[in-house]
C-alpha cells in the first residue's frame, strides 16, 4: 500500500470522547484541518473570532452553526459548506451525538 494515500475517515475510533483536530496541510496563507466532533459544542457565551477566513464542509453527521449577528441558525448536513469571513463571530450550537461529525476546514487569507 502506498503510504502517501490516506483516508479522510480513518482513525474515527480514536475520538470517542474528545473533539479531534488534525492539520492535514499547511502553508503560509492556509491551513487545512480535519475536525471530528462527537456532540461537542462551543461553550455557552463563547464565540469564535478568527484571524483568517474559514471555508468549512460537513462530510458526515450534522451540525448547527450560529452567527452572533444573525437570528437564524445554519443547519448543516453532509455535503453542506459555508464560508466564514475573518472576525465574523460564530459558534457551534450542536453536533450529532449519534454519529461522528466530520468536517474539513480551510483557514485561509488572500493577502
Amino acid at each position: 500500500m502506498n503510504e502517501n494515500i490516506r483516508n479522510i475517515f480513518e482513525c474515527l475510533h480514536k475520538t470517542d470522547d474528545d473533539e479531534y483536530f488534525e492539520t492535514m496541510l499547511e502553508a503560509n496563507n492556509f491551513k487545512l484541518e480535519r475536525i471530528i466532533s462527537n456532540g461537542q459544542i462551543t461553550p455557552c457565551g463563547q464565540w469564535y473570532d478568527q484571524e483568517r477566513d474559514e471555508w468549512v464542509v460537513l462530510l458526515t453527521g450534522a451540525a448547527v452553526i450560529m452567527f452572533e449577528d444573525e437570528a437564524e441558525p445554519i443547519i448543516m448536513k453532509p455535503g453542506d459548506y459555508i464560508n466564514i469571513p475573518a472576525h465574523k463571530r460564530h459558534r457551534v450550537e450542536w453536533t450529532d451525538q449519534s454519529q461522528k461529525t466530520v468536517w474539513l476546514a480551510l483557514h485561509y487569507s488572500l493577502s
